[in-house]
């Protein structure tokens, strides 16, 4: 999955920008490619973890401890109540979510449902599902990949947001599974198979994903807003023709800074041309992503050189270059201002959110130092922050942290997700695991 790029896609357009250069000159990110990762070393624990560990397999030589084939961790179950599946879920509750690993090959969906529900006392989790792997061909049928995360998720009566991307080479004349089918009815028929496989059991779909950068979107035309929407019109019309009780969410953007619109847009200019083009027709919530880099959740752009972390910070993008996407306030205030100007009522789900934090791990993923200058106790402060700020806010309906077991499925602690998870490499939670069960969920 490519979502967690645009970080280090904004971190090239926009510290360029403060090392002399500006944001206009970057260029985007080279294409990702699958590195081979070194065995992951675990530096000496800072602190005992707040919660006993969920119960997690991990595989040697894919995050776990050296030597290792398989760990399991018995956890004591934290009694909570269990939250329900509410279908259609009421446009005056918060809810609380998390992504987790959405293939089920990986790991064991029982357990990590389990501790979302049971655990963390949260009532949604996403995952994202990449269609691509799906359909490798017109007749070939891989659902195997998700049924166990969908069927489990069910069944521990945790509501599922599925984030659908990744179109086949198949659909796509130029090749690449880097943008939508030539043929938008293609992915619209693919939606109506999944809505159709897992009947009653997925409560909101998000319709792509990062649609303003060339590696989520590569047409002819570019990041075109306009020809989003009319893609997010027929996968809203197949959506709630199979299912109306499905929360229909447009495609989060990757917050960055201006572009030439072939390569990325800026997120602002781009929602401006979507809402122009009926975007709010389509959706029933705007979707957004923020990852919160090294500043507080309440510290808006131009504010971040006052903080006491400016004086401290060895990541400078948000100190010395100000920039709308550096925060995660400004980025959701004035998504709200710009959807509720067109329609009071329009609200934001907040698809991917997060703080990553390298206290533990010997390294940072390259392109990704302000996980350096995040402790563990500040990636847990800030989540929560977060969550309470959302909800207090009036504007956020759906919120998903990223994210709660990347960390002992990657490749260790220079695989992009790993800091950003709750659950260290070797699946012991980390003090944000702990934050998250304890914090106050309410309506």
């Amino acid at each position: 999955m490519k979502r967690w790029n645009s970080i280090l896609f904004l971190t090239i357009a926009l510290v360029l920008a403060a090392c002399g250069g500006g944001a206009d000159t970057a260029e985007p990110a080279a294409e990702e490619q699958t590195p081979t990762m070194p065995t992951p070393t675990l530096a000496a624990a800072t602190e005992a973890p707040t919660l006993p560990p969920p119960a997690v397999s991990v595989s040697g030589g894919e995050g776990g401890a050296e030597g290792e084939t398989e760990a399991e961790v018995e956890a004591e179950v934290v009694p909570t109540a269990v939250p329900n599946i509410i279908r259609p879920w009421p446009t005056d509750k918060f809810g609380y979510g998390i992504q987790v690993h959405g293939n089920a090959t990986v790991g064991n969906p029982a357990e990590t449902m389990n501790a979302v529900s049971q655990q963390l006392g949260l009532d949604w989790a996403k995952a994202q599902i990449q269609w691509w792997l799906v359909h490798p061909s017109p007749e070939e049928e891989q659902w195997f990949f998700y049924d166990g995360v969908v069927d489990e998720a069910a069944r521990n009566d945790v509501n599922l947001m599925l984030s659908v991307v990744g179109a086949p080479a198949w659909t796509r004349a130029a090749g690449g599974e880097d943008g939508p089918p030539d043929d938008y009815t293609e992915y619209a028929n693919f939606l109506t198979e999944m809505i159709n496989r897992y009947p009653g059991k997925i409560g909101a779909i998000e319709v792509w994903n990062e649609q303003n950068l060339d590696r989520e979107w590569k047409t002819a035309n570019g990041v075109s807003p306009e020809d989003y929407v009319q893609f997010l019109q027929v996968a809203h019309d197949a959506i709630k023709a199979a299912d109306p009780n499905i929360i229909v969410i447009s495609g989060a953007l990757a917050p960055t800074g201006d572009g030439d619109w072939v390569r990325w847009a800026d997120d602002f200019a781009w929602l401006d041309r979507a809402l122009a083009a009926g975007l709010l027709d389509y959706a029933d919530c705007v979707g957004v992503h923020h990852n919160g880099y090294n500043i507080a959740p309440d510290v808006a752009f131009d504010q971040a050189g006052s903080t006491a972390e400016a004086a401290t910070a060895q990541f400078r993008g948000p100190f010395d270059n100000p920039h709308h996407s550096w925060s995660f306030k400004t980025t959701l205030d004035t998504y709200a201002q710009k959807i509720q100007a067109i329609d009071p009522n329009a609200k934001l789900c907040v698809t991917e959110f997060g703080w990553a934090s390298s206290e533990g791990y010997d390294t940072a993923p390259p392109g990704f130092e302000f996980a350096n200058d995040n402790t563990l106790e500040e990636q847990a402060q800030y989540i929560t922050q977060a969550f309470q700020q959302m909800h207090d806010s009036g504007d956020v309906w759906l919120a998903f942290l990223f994210n709660f077991d990347f960390g002992n499925k990657g490749g260790g602690p220079t695989d992009d997700p790993v800091p950003y998870s709750i659950i260290d490499i070797n699946g012991i939670p980390r003090p944000a695991f702990g934050a998250v069960a304890e914090m106050e969920k309410a309506d």
